[in-house]
């Protein structure tokens, strides 16, 4: 199975000006644990909601502060083509849930988010079931 077929095409993005207040108000009215953040059409970072609690208050950074003081900038990604069971790989090993889609390797064009709740969602093996059990064993 491809991350082309268990990805989330193209999520809603914030633009790095965006303030960390308005991040978290979209978050909790999407449902969502993940924003990437772009610079007009470029992806420049990405933040969690767990990275948004901690940052901030470690850091002192205030609601009214820019997403972009404390977003992520080293953005892990994989491409649409690749195997689900290499993304698992690259997720335990990286200790995240979520991984950047990408078309290609040679245009790199950000086309959306795969994370192990679709993975979950699409499962069709119990090997499958088993991999994805075991990279949320990482989680505290």
């Amino acid at each position: 199975m491809q991350v082309s077929q268990v990805m989330t095409s193209r999520p809603e993005f914030t633009d790095a000006d965006t303030s960390i207040r308005e991040v978290a108000q979209r978050m909790l009215e999407q449902e969502s644990g993940f924003v990437p953040i772009a610079d007009g059409e470029t992806l420049v970072g990405v933040i969690t909601d767990r990275d948004m609690a901690l940052r901030t208050l470690a850091h002192g950074k205030a609601a009214d502060d820019k997403i972009s003081t404390i977003m992520t900038r080293d953005i892990l990604f994989c491409y649409e083509q690749d195997e689900i069971s290499d993304v698992l790989r690259q997720m335990r090993e990286k200790q995240v849930q979520r991984l950047v889609v990408l078309d290609n390797p040679n245009d790199k064009d950000f086309i959306g988010v795969v994370s192990l709740s679709d993975i979950a969602d699409k499962c069709d093996s119990t090997e499958m079931a088993k991999r994805v059990v075991e990279c949320c064993k990482h989680y505290h």
